[in-house]
């Protein structure tokens, strides 16, 4: 079975689709309608750049070049997990803290997939590293992303609870430990149901693009349980990461709360 190639008048015909939504929502005053446009436009660039530079690298396996375009990738989607919530932390910290978090959670994983389960030689073979490396920052990106906006917006939301509680005599990681635990489990809910609805509801993305590569059925959902065993750890580990030490950031060294540390609504 060989792959299908799609021309540009194929992917032009399912941009319309998006056109088509685009309308939708400005005929129902939605005003999503130019955010959605220009996110099919960006996802448009970036995909082709992103192709363009696998040729360069797949033809020649530079360890700099492969190792500049993951500290793009991780540079990118630390601005992500920043940009998408609505109370996030001030300055550069509030930028290093679900950067550093998907770098520990992330990159490790990673190489502990290609070094031991996968056993690629060399292990920074492009044709694995990127796509691997790329499904986990995109997944544990979110889970950070959603992990950190619910604690922020659970401590400013709660302030005058969590403020009593330390005036009681708490210190600050038992008085927001229910906060905590909360933003945990809403970031790990879109892994959880991913893997419940594997195989049953969806056909993950993975496994459909191997499919359609022409991969035995059975290769391709040993590798997509793979990758989602990987998301949901990358996604748990580094939510972890995140929560505790975001957390820890609420606080001064003489435990009090500080809210001045956080910006206010992103209009985006």
């Amino acid at each position: 079975m060989t792959l299908i190639a799609l021309s540009p008048f194929d992917l032009g015909l399912a941009a319309l689709f998006i056109c088509l939504l685009a309308l939708l929502s400005w005929r129902l005053h939605l005003g999503v309608e130019r955010r959605l446009l220009f996110s099919a436009l960006r996802a448009s660039v970036q995909l082709t750049l992103l192709g363009l530079v696998l040729k360069v690298l797949f033809a020649q396996t530079e360890l700099w070049l492969i190792g500049l375009l993951t500290l793009v990738m991780l540079s990118v989607a630390g601005y992500e997990v920043l940009a998408r919530q609505q109370r996030r932390f001030r300055g550069w910290r509030g930028y290093a803290l679900g950067t550093s978090a998907m770098f520990v959670s992330s990159f490790t994983l990673t190489f502990a997939a290609l070094t031991v389960i996968i056993e690629v030689h060399p292990w920074y073979q492009p044709q694995y590293l990127i796509p691997l490396l790329g499904m986990l920052l995109g997944n544990t990106m979110s889970g950070i992303a959603i992990t950190l906006d619910q604690l922020t917006r659970g401590a400013w939301q709660q302030r005058g609870a969590i403020e009593a509680r330390l005036m009681l005599g708490h210190d600050w990681s038992t008085t927001i430990a229910v906060l905590r635990r909360d933003a945990l489990r809403a970031g790990l809910i879109p892994i959880v149901n991913a893997m419940a609805a594997a195989g049953v509801v969806s056909l993950p993305g993975m496994m459909t693009g191997q499919i359609l590569a022409g991969s035995p059925p059975w290769e391709a959902a040993k590798y997509q349980l793979m990758i989602l065993f990987l998301i949901a750890t990358g996604t748990g580990f580094g939510a972890m990461i995140a929560v505790w030490f975001g957390a820890r950031r609420l606080f001064d060294d003489r435990q009090r709360l500080r809210l001045d540390r956080l910006a206010g609504e992103n209009p985006r």
